[in-house]
């Protein structure tokens, strides 16, 4: 029996009615990649301008905004249902709703601040991500940054058998069952593209970033900076 949408958009609108639970349930340090976001911005950096990429049900961005909570924010996302559970979040707030895939979003030049993506970039593959990161930089200000919480493995790397022993230990302590386990690897199949970190690193280089940062890391969970000089 197929347990996943047909395509991304509508995932994600079904993955909408318990996000939270059942992002804690599915990815690994799942809470501290949140919270790093904070961390990896420093304190004199000026913030008037923030793009959510993949923004989910804002989770990130109601991060972003216990700090920066007079920012303009523009919020990207695939998935109607998670926009609209974000438009009921900040109803008082300076935010833009943009329904799109990234490949279709127009970028601005120069015009952000801050750029996130937390949990989003997997679901390209890496020729998206090149392009991606590319539209990305030239849409940041001089000194921007771009700011990453994700898992960094390619499928073929040689210790992605072991992740996928680790993973299926996080998922199945959270629902013993096994039934969000077989849905995941079946998502996992069907719609995540992961790149390693090495990959990663020089495709934000190849972008024009003069800086990429680690902040935090376990494994191949990773929360990163790439700075626009």
């Amino acid at each position: 029996m197929r347990l996943i949408q047909e395509n991304i958009s509508s995932e994600f609108d079904a993955f909408s009615k318990n996000y939270k639970k059942d992002m804690i349930a599915v990815v690994p340090h799942y809470e501290v990649l949140l919270e790093v976001f904070l961390d990896a911005i420093p304190h004199d950096h000026l913030v008037e301008h923030v793009l959510d990429i993949g923004c989910g049900n804002g989770i990130v961005t109601d991060r972003l905004m216990s700090k920066y909570g007079e920012s303009k924010y523009t919020l990207v996302d695939a998935s109607a249902e998670m926009l609209a559970l974000c438009r009921q979040r900040f109803l008082d707030r300076r935010v833009d709703y943009v329904q799109s895939y990234f490949s279709e979003f127009n970028f601005p030049i120069a015009t952000y601040d801050l750029a996130v993506a937390g949990f989003s970039l997997h679901h390209c593959d890496g020729e998206e991500k090149q392009l991606l990161f590319k539209k990305i930089h030239t849409a940041l200000k001089p000194g921007g940054l771009f700011v990453i919480s994700d898992l960094f493995i390619n499928k073929s790397d040689e210790d992605h058998p072991a992740l996928l022993k680790e993973w299926e230990a996080h998922v199945m302590n959270h629902n013993p069952g096994g039934n969000k386990w077989a849905w995941l690897m079946e998502h996992y199949a069907a719609f995540d593209r992961p790149d390693n970190l090495e990959n990663q690193r020089t495709w934000l280089t190849k972008a024009g970033f003069s800086e990429v940062k680690i902040i935090w890391k376990k494994g191949h969970w990773i929360n990163l900076c790439a700075v626009k000089a």
